[in-house]
Order: C-alpha cells, then sequence, then structure tokens
C-alpha cells in the first residue's frame, strides 16, 4: 500500500483523541504564540508574588502561636532592633561606646551591663534599640548609620531587620537552578537520541516553569518553601511526560516517514498516558492540601498548578517544537549512550526467592528505625551543610554569650502589683533566668516603672519643687476623677510612676507646666525610652512580661513549663482571665500538634489517592498494594536514616517529601510493572524480566537522575534548614527509590505474579452475538466488527482496515497446536509476504477452515 494510500486510510478511521491531536499539530503556531504571550505576562506577574518568611504565620487560626501574634500585633508595637558584638575590647571601651551610641538621635535604647550576658571573653554585646517602628524603612537607614559608628572595630551585627532571609534564599536557588539546569542537560544528552531532541525538551521545561512561577500571583502570598523549591521540583517531577511523548514520536517515525502524522498519533497516544501518569503525583501531592499546617496546603497547590502546567506545555506547546525541529533531530542522530543492562534481569531471575524475603526484613527494619526518627520542630538544633553569613554571626554569638529561651507571657492589663507578685514567683523559679515587665523595669534611681510614688518622692526622682509636684498630683487626680483625694490631702496620694510622668509629659507638651530647659531635657529624654518600653510592655487590653527560660528552645520539658505557665498566671489572674503564651517555644509546640495528626492524614490520604490510580491502572488488586508497599518501604528506609546518624529532622521534611516519594517515586515502579505486565504473556519470565528492566532502565535513570540531584543540590547548597531538610530527604530517599525499584521490585514481581494474576479483575469473556467496549484484556470468539486498540494475541481470520503491527508466523503457537491435537494451515513466505502487503492475518483454530 502507497504511503498516501495508508494516510488516507489513517485518516478515515480517527478516533476522538486523534482528531484532538490533529487540532493541537495543526494550530501549532497559534499554541507557540499563546505559549510566548504568556510567558512574557508570567515573567512580569512573577514580582507580584508576596512571599511569607515565617512557618508560623501557617499554624491553623484557633492555635495559641497565631492568637498571639495577632494579640501582640494589635496591643503592642514592635521597633527595629539589632544585636552588636564588639569583638577584643575591653569593659570600659565598652561603656564608652555605650555611651556614644545612647547619644544618637535615632537610638532609643541601649541594653548592656557587666553580666556574662553582655561582656564576656573580651567581647561586648550590645542590644540596640532604634526610635522607629520595625517594618519603618527608617529602622533600615539607622542600621546602615548605626554600623558606620562602629568603624575601627571588630563587629558583627545581628537583625531581622529587612529581608535578608528572603534575599539569601533567592540567590541560593538561583544557584541551585543553575546546577540542575546543567544536570539536566546532561542527563538528556546522556538520555538523547539526537542532539536536536535537547533544545525541544528545554524550551518545553522553561516554558512550564516560567508559566508556573508568573501565576503564582493569583495566590497573593505564598510560602518561602513554595516560592523556594517549585521550579526545581516541577523540572524533577514533570520531566517524565516530556520524555514520553518524545519517546513515542520517535517510536512512530520509525513506522513512517511523514513527521506530522507521527506528531499527530504520538500525541493522541501520549495524552491519555501521561495524563494517567500524573494523577499519581497529583494524588499524592493532594495530600498535602488535608494538613493543618498551612505550608501543606500552600505547597500542594503551588506545585498542582505547575504539574498541570507542565502537562499543558507538553500536549500543546511540545508538539509544534517537534515540528519545528523534526529535520534537525533526523539529521543530529547519534548512536545512545544508554547500556542495555541484561545482568539485572539475570540477577533478578536468580534472586527472586531470596530478594522479597529480604527486602521484607529491610521494610520491618525501615518502620521501626522510622517510628523513633527525632522530629524537630524549630532551627535552634538543626545543622545545614551551607550556612549564611547571617547564620555565622548569629552561631559566633551564641558561642560567647548565652542565649536564654524568651517567652511572652500575656495578662489582662491593668493590675501593677498583680504583675510585680508574679515576676517575683517567676524569678524565684529554677526554669527561669530573669524576667522584664514594666513591673521590674527599673525608670531611675532604683525605682521601678509601676512604682507607687507620693508627690514628694516623685518630685526628687525627677529633680522638680515639691510645690509643682503637689499641683502636678492634684491636676492627676481631677483627670482621674478622684476628687476625694482632693478633699483628704494629697500627701498620702500615691500613683505609679509611669502613669504619672505620663501625665507630667502631656501636661508640659499642653503647655500647663513650664520647666527649665534642663528639666525639661531631662524629662524629655525620660520619656522617649519610658513611651518605647511603654508601648512594647502595655497595651490596651493586655499587658506583656517576657520570660527568659533556662530550658531549650523545644523539648518535653519546655512544652510542659508552657503549659505550668498558664496555671502560674490564672493563680494571680483568677480562672477566667484569657492568658496567653507566645514565643519560638510555642510555636514549636503548636508545630508539633499539627504534626501528630497531619502525620497520619499525609500518609492514609496519599496511599489512597495512589491506590485508586492503580487499581485503574493494572485492574488488580494484588499489584497495587505490592507498588504501595514497596514505596512505602522506602519512605521508612529513608526517614530511618537519622536516627541511626543521629541526626535532628524538622518535621515538614517528612510531611512534604514522603508525599512526593508516595506520588513521583512510585512512577518508576510503575513503569516496571506495566511493561512487565505486557511481555510476560509472551515471553519466559526470564526473558520477560530482562527486556522489563533494559526497557525501564532508560526513564527511571533519566527521571531519577534528575530528581535525586535536585534534592541532594538543595540539601548541600541552601542555609535554610527547612528547605535543606527537604531536598536531604527528597535526594537519599529518591536513590533508594531507584535501587529498590531496579534490584527488588523485578524479584517481587517474579515472586508474586500468582498473587497478582488471582486478584485481576480484568475483563476476560467469550463473547458471540453481543456488543464489546471494554479496555483491558478481553477475549473474543465470532465475526468481529469494530475498532482495536491494543495489542493482539491469538488466531485471527478476516481484514484490517488501519495501522497494523503484528508479527505473523506460518508456525503458530507449538503449544496450543498440542493442546487442540490439530495441524495449524500453512502458508508459503510469498503468501505470508502478501497478507502483511493486504493487511490481512489468515488463519484459524479449524483444522478443516
Amino acid at each position: 500500500m502507497s504511503k498516501n494510500k495508508e494516510m488516507i486510510v489513517e485518516e478515515q478511521n480517527e478516533n476522538f483523541m486523534v482528531k484532538i491531536a490533529t487540532f493541537i499539530v495543526d494550530k501549532r503556531n497559534l499554541f507557540v504564540l499563546l505559549f510566548s504571550l504568556g510567558a512574557i505576562f508570567s515573567a512580569i506577574a512573577a514580582n507580584w508574588v508576596g512571599v511569607e518568611n515565617s512557618l508560623s504565620a501557617y499554624l491553623p487560626d484557633t492555635s495559641e502561636t497565631s492568637i498571639g501574634l495577632d494579640l501582640m500585633e494589635e496591643e503592642y508595637i514592635t521597633y527595629g532592633s539589632c544585636k552588636v558584638m564588639v569583638q577584643n575590647i575591653t569593659y570600659d571601651m565598652a561603656e564608652d561606646l555605650v555611651d556614644d551610641i545612647s547619644a544618637l538621635d535615632y537610638v532609643a535604647m541601649v541594653q548592656f551591663d557587666n553580666t556574662t550576658d553582655h561582656f564576656n571573653d573580651f567581647s561586648a554585646l550590645l542590644t540596640v534599640t532604634f526610635i522607629y517602628e520595625e517594618d519603618d524603612d527608617r529602622s533600615l537607614d539607622a542600621l546602615s548609620k548605626l554600623e558606620g559608628e562602629f568603624e575601627g572595630y571588630d563587629y558583627y551585627v545581628s537583625t531581622t531587620l529587612g529581608d535578608q532571609e528572603s534575599e539569601t534564599i533567592a540567590v541560593e536557588m538561583q544557584s541551585i537552578t543553575v546546577y540542575v539546569a546543567i544536570i539536566v542537560f546532561l542527563v538528556l544528552l546522556f538520555t538523547s537520541d539526537a542532539y536536536a531532541e535537547i533544545p525541544v525538551l528545554v524550551i518545553t521545561f522553561l516554558s512550564s516553569a516560567i508559566l508556573a512561577k508568573g501565576t503564582n500571583f493569583m495566590f497573593g502570598t505564598i510560602s518561602f518553601v513554595s516560592d523556594s523549591v517549585t521550579i526545581v521540583l516541577q523540572l524533577a517531577l514533570s520531566v517524565d511526560y516530556a520524555v514520553i511523548f518524545l519517546n513515542k514520536y520517535k517510536n512512530e517515525l520509525k513506522e513512517r516517514t511523514n513527521y506530522r502524522r507521527a506528531d499527530i498519533l504520538a500525541l493522541s497516544k501520549a495524552i491519555p498516558e501521561i495524563s494517567a501518569s500524573s494523577l499519581t503525583t497529583i494524588g499524592g501531592l493532594m495530600a498535602m492540601s488535608f494538613m493543618q499546617y498551612g505550608i501543606g496546603p500552600d505547597m500542594a497547590v503551588v506545585l498542582i498548578k505547575a504539574i498541570l502546567l507542565s502537562l499543558m506545555s507538553v500536549f500543546l506547546l511540545m508538539p509544534g517544537l517537534i515540528m519545528f525541529f523534526a529535520r534537525a533531530m533526523k539529521k543530529t542522530k547519534h548512536r545512545s549512550f544508554v547500556p542495555s543492562i541484561p545482568f539485572v534481569g539475570k540477577f533478578a531471575y536468580k534472586t527472586r526467592y531470596i530478594v522479597p524475603i529480604i527486602f521484607l526484613y529491610l521494610i520491618g527494619f525501615g518502620y521501626f528505625y522510622s517510628s523513633k526518627c527525632p522530629y524537630v520542630y524549630g532551627y535552634s538544633t538543626l545543622e545545614t551543610a551551607t550556612k549564611s553569613e547571617q547564620d555565622v554571626i548569629n552561631e559566633l554569638i551564641d558561642d560567647t554569650f548565652s542565649s536564654p529561651t524568651m517567652v511572652a507571657l500575656n495578662v489582662p492589663s491593668g493590675d501593677y502589683e498583680k504583675e510585680a507578685d508574679l515576676l517575683e514567683y517567676l524569678d524565684s523559679r529554677d526554669e527561669v533566668q530573669y524576667t522584664t515587665g514594666l513591673a521590674n523595669t527599673e525608670a531611675m534611681n532604683g525605682r521601678m516603672l509601676t512604682e507607687k510614688l507620693n508627690a514628694r518622692e516623685f518630685s526628687e526622682m525627677i529633680g522638680i519643687d515639691t510645690e509643682v509636684g503637689e499641683l502636678l498630683y492634684s491636676a492627676y487626680a481631677i483627670d482621674d476623677e478622684n476628687y476625694g483625694r482632693l478633699i483628704s490631702g494629697i500627701t498620702d496620694y500615691r500613683v505609679p510612676f509611669i502613669d504619672m510622668f505620663t501625665f507630667l509629659h502631656s501636661e508640659i507638651e499642653d503647655e500647663y507646666i513650664t520647666l527649665d530647659d534642663d528639666q525639661a531635657k531631662t524629662v524629655e529624654d525620660a520619656y522617649t525610652k519610658i513611651d518605647i518600653a511603654r508601648n512594647q510592655l502595655q497595651g490596651t487590653n493586655y499587658d506583656r512580661m517576657l520570660i527568659f527560660l533556662t530550658l531549650p528552645e523545644e523539648g518535653d520539658e519546655t512544652f510542659a513549663f508552657l503549659d505550668e505557665l498558664h496555671s502560674i498566671a490564672k493563680n494571680y489572674y483568677g480562672d477566667e482571665a484569657n492568658i496567653v503564651v507566645a514565643g519560638e517555644s510555642t510555636s514549636q509546640k503548636d508545630l508539633k500538634a499539627t504534626f501528630d495528626r497531619d502525620n497520619t492524614v499525609v500518609n492514609v490520604v496519599s496511599m489512597l489517592a495512589v491506590l485508586v490510580v492503580l487499581l485503574f491502572t493494572f485492574k488488580s488488586a494484588g499489584m497495587p498494594v505490592l507498588l504501595i508497599l514497596i514505596i512505602e518501604g522506602c519512605i521508612w528506609i529513608n526517614f530511618s536514616f537519622p536516627y541511626l546518624t543521629s541526626t535532628n529532622l524538622f518535621f515538614m521534611g517528612y510531611l512534604i517529601v514522603s508525599s512526593i516519594q508516595m506520588g513521583a517515586n512510585i512512577d518508576y515502579a510503575i513503569v516496571v510493572s506495566s511493561r512487565w505486565q505486557e511481555v510476560k504473556k509472551t515471553m519466559s519470565p526470564r526473558d520477560a524480566i530482562i527486556d522489563t528492566m533494559n526497557y525501564a532502565f532508560p526513564t527511571i535513570v533519566t527521571s531519577g537522575t534528575m530528581l535525586a540531584m535536585a534534592g541532594i543540590l538543595i540539601g548541600q547548597l541552601t542555609s535554610e534548614p527547612c528547605i535543606a531538610g527537604i531536598g536531604v530527604c527528597l535526594g537519599r530517599g529518591t536513590i533508594i527509590s531507584i535501587f529498590v525499584v531496579m534490584f527488588a521490585l523485578p524479584q517481587i514481581l517474579l515472586f508474586g505474579d500468582k498473587l497478582i494474576e488471582k486478584t485481576s479483575f480484568d475483563m476476560n469473556v467469550q463473547l458471540s452475538g453481543e456488543n464489546l467496549k471494554d479496555i483491558g484484556l478481553n477475549r473474543v470468539d465470532g465475526f468481529v466488527r469494530g475498532h482495536i486498540e491494543g495489542d493482539v494475541i491469538g488466531f485471527m481470520r478476516g481484514t484490517i482496515i488501519g495501522e497494523v503491527d503484528l508479527r505473523v508466523s506460518n508456525k503458530g503457537d507449538d503449544s496450543y497446536a498440542k493442546n487442540k491435537n490439530t495441524a495449524l494451515p500453512q502458508f508459503t513466505d510469498e503468501q505470508v509476504d502478501k497478507i502483511i502487503e493486504a493487511y490481512t492475518v489468515m488463519g484459524g483454530d479449524d483444522r478443516e477452515k
């Protein structure tokens, strides 16, 4: 049959998917234009995406941390501040430096004393508070000016002002992306059949990555984790889709020379296969959307959107790119660099009764030790391979000076005496190093801010005449509507210093009281410091006390004391009082509580989602269970390493990587299992498993290498502990999954083949005189008219109109002839050639026919 007639016959019998593929290929210029415009828009829109850098911001609204953060934002003002460590300095020099810094007009106060918390080993630690709020740009300007004051000193500055962490992460991820791109290029070069394939794949990846980055503006704000790792994970997770499509195109091109037709047929076959393959990845990622901790849903929607955009790029953009580079791919063909690996299949066949048992023990081993994984919920005990400049400075300060754990205790405002008693009790506890509150903060001359003073004491304290002080107290009593004091006398009328001093300042501003210049300056300077202290420690409805603990930042003992702290405060303020404790320790306590729930949810949902996809893929109950057990075993083995190496693991690493492993790494197992199910029907078990591993190896090495290297690079090149932990676990987990799929799954398939067959629910019926419309394995006996797309096994008598890919033998199946006690019809080679040419296969199971 001529090539033109072949195309006519094919086009007359197009199914729906072929028609869709034809539209996409024929309208390729339109889709290239749309993707180009989308990429330009996304490059601009990427600047509109907000990034949230706080992990605690994603805790549930009902958590104490969220309640505390909202409360403190409403009640108090946080001023810009920094810590400055000056090395190689004497105490006297440090005191002089403190005096100079305190005199700066943009500095509100400087904390420094002769305790080891501020001076140790010829190093001084100054805590500087600016007069501007933390989110005021003037605080950054003040910080820049302050650093100029330390010129000539050996100094280090630690601060949370600005967006240093985000900037550091952005720079690190840019480097990682470049390294990953190089690895992707090398892997594609190694696994390609033509050099011109590489630009097709790279352009497809790049377009989907740009679209994914820019379209994040739809979410308004995303987490720094999602913003940092999505582009790398998107590439690693979706590379299979483009590779599958390209391989199908090359297979189609072997049967025909028409680039357009090969592109159309490859796309029509790739769309359902790739869509089905993506479901396992999407199912695993969807599990994160059920997490109570908000970063899980945040990453889920961002990554799922990225995967869908990758599918769109492969289905809509890549067909046009293939047409554009078709001739170049033909001209730049080279020999395959991927070696054949028959030894893997031979090894699998020889060890089919040994390896499954060993792997079963490994699963038990992994489950036991992964259950002991030392999860942590903060950064204080984590180490990263790379450290930022700020990390190095913070560690240097922590190594030189003690850094107690701080929590903020918020209690109902208005009762200074209760606050003083509570602070005094807490200072007596072994778990508390010291406390800071209005009630124990010195105002001047040894007097506390909330200490009650009479007119004479107050006048002496601030240096004004007693008569002026008495007039001031009288005015305060009138303002406070305490007229009884005017009648009984104000001599013994006592008012908290902070309240009277604030009243004095307001009277001076209103020009009711006039002081000389020196007195006015003293009052103004004192008021600035007192007002800053009040704004940070006293709100409209709550007072804040800072409790510095001798306990570690996280741990059972710390979490237990936080619970006790509520009870202690309620002993002073009553059981009905709303007591809120905020701080890093509280945040980590809340994170632990969400992890206990999310851990179970993620495991169950990810396994169920993947199980459903596998049931429909393999139409067997045994196969999905085996594959899920294998990947879950890999996950357990992966997360047993932290315990065995005594390395703490940030809890997010487990939640995210276990979902990705279950959703993505299982694709490797699916490739092997699908090929095994296909070839075992026509080959001996030994030959089938050898063929399976040779077939699956290029796909596994392509996708697996990219994902593993992406994880390793993230783990080694970023200083952000959460992101680094995800990278380390992802890289290690992918390597484990590849090893198990290559060297344990084949044996398990051989060993469990009977179980898989017995639990199969494929259609396997004999039909006569009935309509048959199904997907799967079907046995038919009778006159047939219709459409067949799939593999054909057996004898047929009839005419096939359409594309044919059959092996015709005049010898037939010897076992079949023997069982039926019949001879099979014999054909000459000339007859066979005519049969193939006419797309007719003659034969039968009846001797007379």
